[in-house]
């Protein structure tokens, strides 16, 4: 890890994140800021004598919204400067002759505190570069609400400053864990941070995204995954991820898949024609165009506040509305009622998903076949959401609410022990009569139920810690090793994702197998360790960051936290 420099005593805390922000992985940003600072591609950012500028957007990839392709300092003697250190709040070129930091979300600083005159060149994307002076001691500033207008200023050192009390309150807030894990924490809890975005007509209310490269919007589930971290040094912001994907229920109930800049996205006609066509293929009964089918996201709603409640309970800073939280808890049981009444399509009392969108595993082998799917994990959640809500009501002094979902969830448990195949020793997804073999992770998550027989629970705790099914060593693999389908690096075909081991990581608790919840809580630690930093999904032979995996990626970050918390 790098030492703090001389004169940055102050700063330790930005400074025990700077080893992580390489501007490959993580990206020079603000919170609340559209605006990245990025390494060229396929170069590193340390040493780097061009930068390029994004602004991170819905759907758009960065090579589409580059606004800069290249942005270098150059010196006296027309050498451009390199990148010789990182922090969250500034850039420093050529050992600190000049900096680069915010100016607010919307505009960069770029200056110089010594008596060198300097160069600023910047190439907008399909236009000649830009060469504007910088004088000794003075500064330039890109206006990027002012299509990237570049200005002089005298506020340099001011902006930097702001922007480092941003950060080291930010960091602030970061939890204390485990000594091992705590620069880890920090940086998880700094990629929380930099994901903040604010969505148009949303007011101010702050979005943290699963990544600002790649990802930008408020997906259903990365939002209850996102919170369940934030909840120990930011209840009140993991209360605004769960506001924001409350707050677009349609007239039934359903919550929709993604909370975006042009509104939300809660149906396939939202969607482009070949995912249609996708459909067909797979002889969905849903995929006439003239029928659209709902997008969603799993229903771990309740799973998630009852979470951020329980840390705004016990947080004195914490201003729970109750007002609100009972708002909460009435769209979810809304929510709940329409996974029963509208995607339950063949009518016997299991649901199923639609689409692949709606489980969230979109390439799992498990939608090779046709759809709609009635899976376990799905009835697995809806087990563990009803028994949520019946607490929540209970609680209330309402016991024909608790009574009403105390019964669809002993109900839903029985249709899911009936997915059982003790020739296969695994939970089965099917679709109608049309069993569907592959052996995935979701065949794993009825272990949140905390309530299956203990031969099956032994079974499946024991599949965990095979290696030819998912006892690999960074954790589990969203594929058996051993299963046809098994792919190391191909997204849900077999890597580790730390939402699955977290939530396997609940399981075993809820199943009494706390022992081995601990083993697989520490492996998933390790491998964020082990793998550099909370990316999109990892390798499980090898631990690394698989080759398409997003880097700081928001539920990776936020459920790094959680577990760290849980081990210290």
């Amino acid at each position: 890890m790098t030492a703090p420099v001389a004169g940055e005593t102050t700063d330790a805390p930005l400074a025990q994140v700077s080893p992580f922000l390489d501007l490959v992985a993580a990206p020079f940003t603000l919170p609340r800021s559209r605006v990245l600072v990025l390494a060229q591609p396929g170069a590193a950012g340390l040493g780097a004598t061009s930068l390029r500028i994004c602004l991170a957007e819905y759907e758009r990839s960065l090579a589409e919204c580059t606004v800069f392709e290249e942005l270098s300092v150059i010196d006296g003697q027309g050498r451009p400067l390199p990148v010789t250190r990182v922090l969250p709040h500034r850039i420093e070129f050529g050992e600190g002759a000049a900096t680069l930091t915010f100016a607010g979300p919307h505009a960069l600083s770029i200056g110089t505190p010594g008596d060198a005159s300097l160069e600023l060149r910047a190439t907008p994307r399909g236009a000649a570069a830009q060469v504007v002076p910088i004088g000794p001691g003075a500064s330039v500033l890109i206006d990027f609400a002012d299509r990237a207008t570049i200005v002089p200023s005298t506020q340099h050192a001011d902006h930097e400053e702001k922007t480092a009390a941003l950060w080291t309150d930010w960091l602030a807030r970061c939890p204390r864990v485990r000594d091992d894990l705590q620069a880890m924490t920090a940086f998880c809890w700094w990629v929380l941070g930099a994901n903040i975005v604010e969505l148009p007509g949303q007011g101010s209310a702050r979005a943290v995204v699963p990544s600002k490269i790649g990802y930008v919007g408020l997906w259903q589930w990365d939002a209850y995954f996102i919170a369940v971290g934030l909840r120990h040094g930011d209840p009140e912001l993991a209360r605004e991820q769960l506001d924001l994907a409350f707050r677009f229920p349609s007239a039934n109930g359903q919550l929709p898949d993604v909370v975006h800049d042009e509104g939300v996205l809660a149906s396939s006609d939202d969607l482009p024609p070949h995912d249609l066509e996708t459909l067909r293929r797979h002889g969905s009964a849903v995929a006439d165009p003239d029928v659209p089918v709902a997008l969603t996201k799993p229903p771990l709603a309740a799973w998630a506040l009852a979470k951020v409640l329980e840390a705004s309970a016990s947080d004195s800073d914490a201003d729970a509305d109750p007002a609100w939280a009972d708002a909460a808890w009435d769209t979810i049981a809304r929510s709940q009622a329409w996974w029963f009444a509208e995607a339950d399509s063949d009518g016997d009392g299991m649901p199923e998903y639609g689409h692949p969108y709606s489980s969230g595993l979109d390439d799992s082998p498990i939608f090779d076949g046709p759809l709609p799917l009635a899976t376990p994990d799905l009835g697995a959640y809806l087990v563990l959401q009803d028994r949520e809500l019946a607490r929540h009501y209970a609680a209330a002094g309402d016991a024909e609410a608790a009574h009403r979902h105390t019964a669809r969830s002993d109900a839903t448990l029985a249709r899911l022990l009936q997915m059982w195949d003790p020739a296969l020793g695994q939970f089965v997804a099917h679709s109608g009569d049309q069993r569907i073999r592959s052996y995935t992770a979701v065949s794993l998550l009825p272990l949140l139920t905390g309530d299956l027989p203990a031969a099956l629970t032994d079974g499946l705790v024991a599949a965990l810690s095979d290696p030819r099914q998912f006892g690999t060593p960074w954790g589990v693999p969203t594929v058996a090793t051993a299963d046809p389908d098994f792919s190391p690096e191909r997204m849900w075909r077999g890597p580790v994702w730390l939402n699955i081991n977290a939530l396997l990581v609940d399981g075993l608790r809820r199943s009494g197998f706390a022992s081995e919840a601990t083993e697989l809580a520490e492996r998933t630690v390790a491998l964020v360790l082990h793998g550099g930093g909370p990316h999109e999904y990892f390798n499980p032979l090898t631990g690394q960051k698989a080759l398409t995996a997003t880097t700081s990626f928001g539920w990776s970050a936020a459920l790094f936290v959680d577990l760290a918390v849980q081990l210290s």
